[in-house]
C-alpha cells in the first residue's frame, strides 16, 4: 500500500513577520498548489530525489537556471531531517515504532522562494506520512513545533511558527504567540476561522522578485533583541492590526480589513529596505484599486480586490511585470 498525504503553500494575511517576535498572525491555506509525499513499505529505508534534487544537467546554462530557481539543496535534506526528528520525538515520548523500512519521495509544484512557506510543507507532508506508516497520532499544536524544529535545530535554517500552525491545522487560522501561552501550553493560542469571512482575495507572486527569509528575519531579530524602539514599536502595531483584522472577520465585516493589509506593508517598508521589483508588485496593485501586502518575505503579495473587473486589472497589469495572479483556494473542492 502507498500512502499519499500533501501540504499546502500559505499566505499570511496579516501580521507577519511578528510570529516570530511573540506577535499575533492570521494565515490561510492556499490550495492552488500543493507538496505531496509518498511513502511505502520496502526492504531498505530510502529517500528518492525529487526533480529540484538532481543533479546531471543538459549544460552549464541548465545548471545555472536549476541554482537560481532551487538553490543549492534540494528537498531530500529535509525529508531526511524530518525523518530523523521524527524518530527523536517518539523516542522521547516513548512510543515503539515498528521495524519495517520504507521508501519516500516528494513532489511539489509550490512557487519557490516567494514566501510561501514550501519548505515546511514539504516537510509537514512528510510528517502526515510518517504518522501514518507507524500509527502515530500528533495534534496539530505539537506538529507545527515540530516542523519548525526540523528547520530551525535541524537544519539551521530562520523561520517562525506561522506557517507551521497554518500548514497543521489548515484552512484559516489566527495566531497568538504571547509568550504567556508558551509558558502554559508550550505552544501559541491558535484559532480557525470561517475562511467564508473572508472578502476576496488575490494572490500574485513571481520567483523573480524573491527576497530570502534571512535578509528579513536576521537584522531584525538583533534591533529587537537590543530593544529598537522602531522595532518594538512594531511588533506591537503588526499584532494589534490582526487582533482588529481578525475582530472584523468574526463581526462579518471582513471587506473593511483592506487597510488593515496595507498599513502591515507600510510598517513594514519604514523597516526594511525592499527591492524596487516587489515595491513596483505592490505599488501596482494599489495603483488599481486593490489592497496588497507581502505574504510572507518578499516575492509575492495578497490583498482584497473589489469585482471582477479589478481583478482582470490586477492580472493584467500585474501580468505586464512578469507576475502571475490567482484567487486562492482555501477549502477543499467538492467532487
Amino acid at each position: 500500500m502507498v500512502i499519499k498525504t500533501a501540504s499546502y503553500p500559505r499566505a499570511g494575511l496579516i501580521g507577519n513577520p511578528s510570529d516570530g517576535y511573540h506577535g499575533k498572525t492570521i494565515s490561510l491555506i492556499v490550495r492552488n498548489f500543493s507538496a505531496q509525499v509518498s511513502l511505502w513499505e520496502s526492504p531498505e529505508l530510502e529517500i528518492q530525489p525529487a526533480r529540484r534534487d538532481e543533479m546531471i544537467f543538459g549544460s552549464l546554462s541548465d545548471l545555472v537556471k536549476d541554482t537560481r530557481t532551487f538553490g543549492y539543496y534540494g528537498g531530500l535534506r529535509l525529508l531526511k531531517a524530518s525523518v530523523k526528528r521524527f524518530h527523536d520525538y517518539c523516542e522521547e515520548g516513548g512510543l515503539s515504532l515498528h521495524a519495517q523500512n520504507f521508501t519516500i519521495r516528494y513532489r511539489s509544484d509550490i512557487p519557490p522562494h516567494v514566501g510561501m512557506a514550501g519548505s515546511s510543507a514539504i516537510i509537514t507532508a512528510c510528517f502526515r506520512a510518517l504518522m501514518q506508516f507507524y500509527g502515530v497520532s500528533i495534534p496539530p499544536p505539537t506538529l507545527a513545533n515540530l516542523v519548525l524544529s526540523v528547520e530551525t535545530d535541524e537544519l539551521f535554517i530562520p523561520a517562525g511558527l506561522q506557517d507551521r500552525v497554518v500548514q497543521a491545522y489548515e484552512g484559516v487560522v489566527f495566531m497568538d504567540f504571547a509568550e504567556k501561552h508558551f509558558e502554559k501550553m508550550g505552544h501559541g493560542a491558535y484559532e480557525q476561522l470561517d475562511p467564508d469571512t473572508l472578502p476576496p482575495l488575490y494572490i500574485a507572486y513571481s520567483s523573480r522578485l524573491s527576497e530570502g527569509t534571512e535578509v528579513f528575519h536576521n537584522d531584525i531579530r538583533g534591533r529587537f533583541t537590543r530593544k529598537d524602539p522602531d522595532v518594538v514599536a512594531a511588533m506591537t502595531e503588526w499584532a494589534e492590526l490582526t487582533q482588529q483584522c481578525r475582530d472584523l472577520l468574526i463581526s462579518g465585516q471582513g471587506t473593511q480589513i483592506g487597510p488593515l493589509l496595507d498599513r502591515n506593508f507600510d510598517l513594514r517598508k519604514s523597516l526594511y529596505r525592499l527591492s524596487d521589483g516587489n515595491l513596483a508588485m505592490v505599488e501596482t496593485a494599489r495603483s488599481i484599486g486593490a489592497s496588497a501586502k507581502f505574504t510572507g518575505s518578499g516575492g509575492a503579495i495578497v490583498g482584497i480586490y473589489n469585482g471582477e473587473e479589478m481583478f482582470e486589472a490586477l492580472q493584467a497589469e500585474l501580468g505586464k511585470l512578469g507576475v502571475e495572479v490567482i484567487r486562492p483556494v482555501i477549502t477543499p473542492e467538492g467532487p
